[in-house]
């Protein structure tokens, strides 16, 4: 018994180590990026999206996700870029980000989602300290695929938990919109 148990638990763990080495891929104004799949709990066709007021120019707005109200960043504008070109391939990633009990959905915009890529460790490179486009502390590190480098993101740092839960308690509060009380 104690055998089977302990397999069990060598398979579970095997399982979490090559979750943690799985990353989703996506486009974003011709580059290359990659978000670990542990965060990511669907992707959806872009529309249906509800302007939000008075929204730092990256939040592209909110939507209706089964009665809740998830709001949309624009990673594009998020980087410094210009908005993000819908087009049919473009659709939104719902990401769970947070710490501890703060838990929250954000939908990003990405221009076309890829694949899911395992990437070992040992092919992950740290941020480069200069040449990237976007911020290096939005990097979490260079991963190496095929002999190209994809951007793996930081999501605690691209999608700051605190200013995003600011932002859904300012939806949830207002009345006029989807899941507003």
């Amino acid at each position: 018994m104690g055998a089977v148990i302990a397999a069990e638990q060598q398979a579970v763990t095997t399982t979490a180590e090559q979750d943690d080495n799985q990353y989703l891929t996506f486009l974003l104004g011709g580059e290359m990026f990659a978000i670990g799949i542990l965060n990511i709990k669907e992707i959806i066709e872009y529309g249906s999206l509800t302007t939000v007021p008075m929204m730092p120019p990256f939040i592209r707005g909110v939507i209706n996700l089964r009665g809740r109200v998830v709001p949309v960043i624009d990673l594009s504008v998020r980087f410094g870029r210009e908005i993000s070109e819908t087009t049919k391939r473009t659709c939104n990633v719902i990401l769970e980000v947070g710490d501890g009990d703060e838990r929250l959905d954000v939908g990003v915009v990405v221009d076309a989602v890829s694949e899911v890529l395992e990437i070992p460790a040992s092919e992950i490179e740290p941020p480069p300290s200069f040449g990237a486009k976007i911020r290096t502390d939005f990097i979490c590190g260079m991963g190496k695929v095929a002999g190209k480098f994809v951007i793996i993101l930081d999501l605690a740092k691209v999608l700051s938990v605190e200013e995003l839960v600011m932002l859904t308690a300012t939806t949830s509060a207002n009345p006029a919109l989807p899941g507003g009380k």
